[in-house]
This record gives C-alpha cells, structure tokens and sequence, in this order.
C-alpha cells in the first residue's frame, strides 16, 4: 500500500509536468524547473542539501542546485517519481514518510496554487490528521518569527500554540491550509484570521516557516 508521501510524490511529478519548466511557483524567484531540481538535490545530494539549514554550506548548495537545474526538465520529473537511489536514507519507507510527507504536499501546493486557474484540493481525513499531527510538533519552530501570539484552530476546536506573546491571533482553518499558513503561504492559505488588525497585518506581512 502506497504511503502519503508516495501519493504526493507521484502528485508532485504530476503538477510539475503539467505545468512545465517555466511555470511560476509559489517559491519567491523559482520557476518550477528550479522546484523540480531543488526536490531532486534534497534527495540525491545530501552533502549539498545540508546549506537548506546551513549557511555556510548554502554557496555549495547554490552551485549543485544550478547543475541539477541545467539538466533535461523531463529528467528531473523522472528523477522525483522513481525517488532517491536505495543508498539514501530518503529510501526507507518510514523515513521518507516523516520527511516528505509535508515537503511534498506543500510543494505541490506552490505549483498548483501559483497557476491562475487552481481549484482547492479536498485532503482526505487521514492525511488531514496526519498533516495536523506534524503541524502540532512543528508549530513552535514554524511561528517562531511571529511578532505576536500565534495560535493554530482546527474547525473542531483542536488547537497548537505556534508562538507566545500578545496580543494574540488565532488562525482557524483544515490542516493543510494551517500548514501552508505556518509555511510562509500565508496570501493562499484558504483560513479566517481572529485578533486586532494590526496585529492580524502584521502576521500576514511576516515571513513564516523554516527558512524564515
């Protein structure tokens, strides 16, 4: 049985495909051929992926991310279905569950959002719970640049606290648009925004996530 980063690989690939190398994404400044090859080196290339967190390593990853770039678009494609060699860590199921389920997902969002004619995705209830589950773990460190309170509200009532502070705005929205709220999506996120509008402007205006 296939898991849900398997789905949103094969998904991803889609998107990538139909779209074509030139199309925008939501990722400021990449077209989706520099999506598709930055999928690709996070894989293939750990010795160059390590500068996603690591600045000093980031010049390396830069050079590595432009040679992959270079490389046939439909190569690229092909090189995110079949996933990473068997030597990578990436390889093993439950890993590439833990690592990519929510990369995959968000990056596919970035293509298929950044067209003018998207249409919002319905997720399944278990990939919801699944998405809501990282997003639990993960809230303090994606809202950590929040220059208010940050508080996440499923419509069930389900809440993470993604940063401390007052006053304090409280996103409510499924979990897939929670995660691309907390990703730095915030302008697609389908979610309702409750607090002070200065401090609401200010969250919207405030690049979240992991890179931020």
């Amino acid at each position: 049985m296939s898991t849900h980063a398997q789905r949103e690989r094969l998904l991803l690939a889609d998107l990538l495909e139909s779209a074509g190398p030139g199309a925008p994404t939501l990722c400021e400044g990449w077209t989706a051929r520099d999506l598709a090859a930055h999928v690709v080196v996070r894989e293939r290339r750990p010795d160059a992926a390590a500068g996603i967190l690591l600045k000093p390593l980031k010049s390396r990853l830069d050079r590595v991310q432009q040679e992959f770039t270079a490389k046939p678009y439909e190569e690229l494609i092909q090189l995110i279905r079949t996933g990473p060699p068997r030597s990578s860590p990436f390889a093993l199921k439950q890993i590439d569950e833990a690592a990519n389920s929510v990369e995959f997902y968000v990056h596919a969002e970035d293509v298929r959002r950044a067209q003018p004619d998207w249409t919002e995705r319905t997720l399944d209830p278990v990939f919801s719970d699944v998405l809501w589950k990282r997003l639990e773990r993960a809230a303090r460190v994606l809202g950590r640049k929040s220059p208010v309170g940050l508080v996440l509200r499923r419509p069930d009532g389900q809440t993470a606290v993604a940063h401390k502070g007052a006053p304090v705005v409280t996103v409510t929205g499924e979990p897939g648009e929670l995660t691309l709220f907390t990703f730095g999506r915030q302008s697609v996120a389908h979610v309702e925004l409750d607090g002070e509008p200065d401090a609401i402007a200010k969250v919207r205006g405030t690049k979240l996530g992991i890179d931020a």
